[in-house]
């Protein structure tokens, strides 16, 4: 089960060695990359965070603030490795991401790892 909540980031470190042998836009692979590396890392920490708060408007606001910070770092990285590198970067940036996202948008409905899936996110014993 852990395989499929991160598969996404398996599928970004296994196109690696296929970018660097068929000579693709290396700069926007690493950009791509780390880029999303980084936004799970953040939504992870965001959610973690949400989960261990008490009141629902802060937990609202962690998961908004994670939704929208990963939008921005998505976007500012396609941007950078566009003018850092080149169209091919900005193209290779783009499309690593898409298919990152997609993968894990796919994977979170199986595996319920979404912050709307319903499921409860603390086992707190009844006191009742």
């Amino acid at each position: 089960m852990v395989f499929l909540r991160y598969l996404d980031v398996c599928l970004v470190l296994a196109t690696a060695p296929f970018v660097l042998a068929g000579g693709g836009p290396e700069l926007g692979y690493a950009v791509g990359a780390g880029a999303w590396l980084l936004t799970r890392a953040g939504v992870a920490f965001t959610h973690d965070r949400a989960r261990r708060m008490g009141d629902a408007r802060v937990k609202a606001g962690l998961h908004v603030a994670g939704m929208m910070g990963r939008i921005w770092l998505v976007a500012a990285a396609i941007i950078l490795a566009r003018y850092a590198g080149g169209k091919a970067d900005g193209i290779m940036a783009a499309a690593l991401l898409l298919a990152a996202f997609t993968v894990y948008l796919v994977m979170s409905f199986f595996t319920r790892d979404s912050p709307l899936s319903g499921r409860p996110t603390q086992s707190t014993p009844s006191t009742s």
